[in-house]
């Protein structure tokens, strides 16, 4: 049986030479049995403020005309974060910041999003993102070894990279982060990995490295599918909304093949055999919906 009493817990350890807080001299405080000195805690509950001058007139613009699309501001925080991440990177804490200010949302709603979602990353990016599917049906057709592979190519001899990890550094030209994906909606064309978004279909490990490679010499190869390759933070960009005015550029951008043989074949099918499904009646009588209590 526990024991209590001066100079003991209800675990029965000792305090001191048995004088209790409540028996000492004086009335203690919070900050008395703070291992931090007075100082070093009014540090740390001081309110500080972010350097956002990253965030120049001209991103506060784009911010403004995002905000306009919307009935309410606080609808603008997705594609607003993808604004950030064109400019630095990734979503920092001053990323943060700068889109609670706009949107009149607290730095804890924002952070809310940004943690939730695995688009928004924590820490600067390369200047390509690698995407590699290890969702069930990729990873036993080969994404698993894709995946091992790579990390073990743009690691170091004694440490493979990790989850979100950067071979050279984030944001300089040829610099490669490296993420496993869930289901990236190509199990069709599995094994599948990703640059910036893009596709790349039916890949090996081989595949794979010649493709990081190239993109570290400089490269751009193209994708299987889809528009041609830009980098992350130009595609974070459209990703926010905002594309050149020139017509000729942005269809430059935009446009490419993004349906494969492979992803028809049933819809050809369908068709080469006349195989329609039923119309639904214009009378069709509609389920019952029960009153609200």
């Amino acid at each position: 049986m526990s024991q209590s009493g001066p100079g003991l817990t209800h675990g029965g350890s000792s305090v001191g030479d048995g004088q209790t807080w409540a028996a000492a001299e004086r009335e203690t405080t919070t900050g008395d049995m703070s291992a931090l000195t007075r100082e070093e805690s009014a540090r740390l509950v001081t309110e500080s403020t972010s350097d956002l001058s990253v965030f120049g007139p001209d991103i506060v613009a784009k911010a403004a005309l995002l905000i306009a699309r919307y009935p309410q501001s606080r609808s603008a925080l997705l594609p607003m974060l993808h604004l950030v991440q064109s400019v630095q990177g990734y979503v920092s804490t001053a990323g943060i910041e700068f889109c609670a200010r706009q949107l009149n949302l607290s730095t804890a709603e924002v952070s809310a999003v940004v943690t939730f979602y695995t688009m928004y990353k924590r820490k600067p990016c390369g200047e390509h993102l690698v995407s590699v599917c290890t969702n069930t049906l990729c990873a036993v057709l080969g994404g698993d070894a894709i995946y091992a592979k790579l990390r073990e190519h743009l690691g170091a001899p004694d440490r493979p990279l990790g989850h979100e990890e950067t071979a050279g550094t984030p944001g300089e030209p040829g610099s490669v982060t490296l993420e496993h994906a869930e289901c990236l909606a190509a199990c069709d064309l599995g094994p599948v990995l990703q640059v910036n978004y893009e596709f790349y279909d039916n890949q090996t490990p081989e595949s794979a490295v010649a493709v990081v490679d190239a993109l570290r010499r400089g490269e751009r190869p193209a994708p299987t599918r889809g528009a041609p390759l830009s980098d992350w933070r130009t595609v974070e960009l459209e990703l926010a909304g905002f594309y050149p005015e020139d017509e000729a550029e942005y269809r430059s951008r935009v446009d490419g093949p993004s349906a494969a043989v492979e992803t028809l074949r049933g819809a050809q099918l369908a068709a080469d055999r006349r195989w329609t499904a039923p119309p639904m009646p214009d009378d069709a009588p509609l389920p019952a919906v029960e009153p609200k209590k």
